[in-house]
């Protein structure tokens, strides 16, 4: 029995990949996009019998993450964390065709088995807090009005299992505003049979990761029944992949700042007529950099986490995707395959670190990326803090077929859609064509309850832009439900778009960019001098009735040790020396008024 990433791998990466199937292996791709951007594509696909992983027998299958999954019921879960946006028209096609990506932020959607969709929903919960906790994520918030149940978008991965489809219900979640740091990627490593310290996952560092154009984490875990009628088992597969600037990678840690290169650095280009001593004329930058793995993760690959399975296959590779005229130059030892096409194969030595250096060399150093399928881009339109609108561009690249895709999108309960006003037309055209929209499903927002839900059956025609817009207004909450930078705005989920296609491969999924929506914003400083100004006439009031109440006013004579004669006397004195000092005064005043007087 074999196992391969199929045909999307195939394609998205260039390398065919036919691996052995053993419990686990792990396989990292790079590939430059661009001179200055690298796409590295870690994999960790693990492996363990439906039986033993019932039974609570886990080898690399993580207890941590098992046991959740049974205790929720949940037989299928996609689990993603993402940030930053990937550039279609420079870097093309998505890895993995999309299936590996989430949206910003946090997203989830999970295959969970019960008897009623309030039954669903209750397991959806214990789920979301689990994996909060296990991977210190803010998961715990995908409460009601964050998760919807997709109709067209998902379709589960699982072959061949035996629970009954009516027992299953689909649950999805997004969190748009979550941060994803390096406390996330910690218990991510930890899942893994070296936890990072050994193996590909020895070159996932924070500082490295975070600092990428791009990066996606994801965990899928599903269950396989072969149809030859073999042992099911339960198979999960952990992917990060990252887009890194070669440069600024390059750049060492004890000098983050980036400062001018030296003139003995520079690479100039002495063949232009106007070419000078004086002055640098940049050298076509298609010949490349030179770049190692020390230099773009900050350390070689340290060894191999498990050097090989049962059968003596290798189970730790890297695959690199560059032309043939690349120079190259890898630790000795070390097995190198030279693959069909571009791609080339090494076996990482079981003990001692891996490193690869990549000359500059060369008359092309990247391969011409893949055109993607489609192009999408979503904005808000229209300007105030009543109403507005969403417009999304879908375009279509291919010139001879047209393209089918469901349009989904989750919107929060306090943009009020109105889908009277949903239209779809061509960018050729002003008016709205209904026949681009197949199929519709649309479910209503409740207040503080659920949020919208569209999902929509689109075709575009070819070589051809379609424009989606609709109205809606903004709602006013309550202030104890603005967060506490209400002035930022309100993060919306990004749309998923799935790609329809009548062959069977894996399909493909594209993702919009998130949108940060503006409310109305109540003046949160009247509050808080309405407390202050409130809270001063309360203890002036309070400090005033108290001391009336607790204050004994008696007479002088009645207080015992005091000398009231003594004291009389005392006060007496006081009252003549003062009234001396005033007369003296009054006296040297008069004195000089009759002085001038008599001059």
């Amino acid at each position: 029995m074999k196992y391969s990433f199929g045909p999307l791998l195939l394609s998205l990466l260039s390398c065919s990949l036919v691996l052995a199937d053993p419990d686990y292996h792990e396989r990292l791709n790079l590939q430059p996009l661009t001179p200055a951007s690298l796409l590295a594509s870690f994999n960790f696909w693990s492996k363990a019998s439906l039986q033993s992983y019932e039974e609570q027998h886990f080898k690399y299958i993580p207890r941590s993450l098992g046991q959740i999954l049974q205790h929720a019921k949940t037989r299928e879960l996609h689990l993603r964390f993402s940030t930053g946006r990937w550039d279609d028209e420079s870097w093309g096609a998505r890895p993995w065709g999309g299936t590996k990506e989430g949206g910003t932020g946090v997203e989830l959607w999970a295959w969970v088995e019960a008897d009623s969709d309030a039954g669903s929903f209750a397991r959806w919960v214990t789920l979301n807090n689990a994996l909060s906790g296990l991977f210190c994520a803010s998961l715990n918030f995908i409460d009601s009005t964050r998760t919807t149940r997709p109709r067209m978008t998902f379709e589960p991965a699982s072959v061949g299992t035996n629970a009954s489809t009516d027992n299953l219900y689909l649950l999805h979640g997004t969190l748009p505003r979550e941060v994803v740091c390096t406390e996330n990627l910690t218990p991510f490593l930890k899942l893994l049979p070296c936890k990072g310290k050994a193996g590909i996952a020895s070159l996932l560092d924070g500082h490295k990761l975070f600092d990428a154009s791009w990066q996606s984490m994801a965990i899928d875990v599903r269950s396989v029944c072969p149809a030859d009628g073999s042992e099911c088992s339960i198979e999960m597969e952990q992917t990060v992949d990252m887009v890194l600037d070669v440069q600024r990678s390059k750049r060492p840690r004890d000098n983050p700042i980036p400062r001018p290169v030296p003139s003995e650095g520079l690479r100039c280009d002495d063949t232009k007529p106007y070419a000078g001593s004086d002055f640098c004329y940049p050298s076509d930058i298609s010949n490349g950099q030179s770049w190692t793995i020390a230099e773009i993760f900050g350390r070689p690959i340290q060894g191999s986490c498990l050097a090989e399975d049962s059968n003596g296959n290798p189970l730790d590779s890297v695959y690199i995707d560059v032309p043939n005229e690349r120079e190259m130059y890898i630790t000795s030892g070390t097995e190198n395959k030279h693959l069909s096409g571009t791609c080339r194969s090494f076996t990482l030595p079981k003990s001692e670190p891996f490193e690869m250096v990549l000359s500059h060399l060369g008359p092309q150093t990247f391969n011409d990326h893949t055109t993607p399928p489609l192009y999408a881009s979503r904005s808000f339109t229209g300007h105030g803090q009543e109403r507005g609108g969403v417009q999304t561009l879908l375009t279509n690249p291919s010139l001879t077929s047209s393209i089918s895709f469901v349009y989904f999108e989750t919107l929060p309960w306090f943009m009020k859609l109105y889908l009277h006003t949903l239209t779809a037309r061509l960018s050729t055209s002003s008016t709205p064509n209904p026949c681009l929209i197949k199929e519709k499903f649309y479910r209503p927002a409740l207040d503080r309850r659920r949020g919208t839900q569209l999902e929509l059956l689109i075709s575009v025609p070819a070589n051809s832009t379609v424009i989606l817009t609709y109205d809606f207004d903004k709602a006013i909450l309550r202030y104890t439900e603005y967060p506490p930078d209400a002035n930022r705005g309100f993060d919306v989920a990004p749309a998923v778009i799935r790609l329809l296609s009548n062959d069977k491969k894996a399909p493909v999924y594209i993702r919009t960019t998130s949108l940060l929506l503006p409310l109305p914003t109540p003046d949160f400083s009247m509050p808080y001098n309405v407390i202050i100004l409130t809270s001063t006439v309360m203890a002036l009031a309070f400090g005033m009735i108290f001391n009336l109440l607790v204050r004994r006013f008696v007479g002088a004579d009645e207080v015992e040790g005091w000398d009231v004669a003594a004291l009389k006397a005392k006060l007496r004195g006081g009252v003549m020396v003062l009234r001396d000092k005033m007369m003296k005064k009054g006296g040297k005043g008069r004195k000089s008024i009759n002085s001038s007087c008599g001059n």
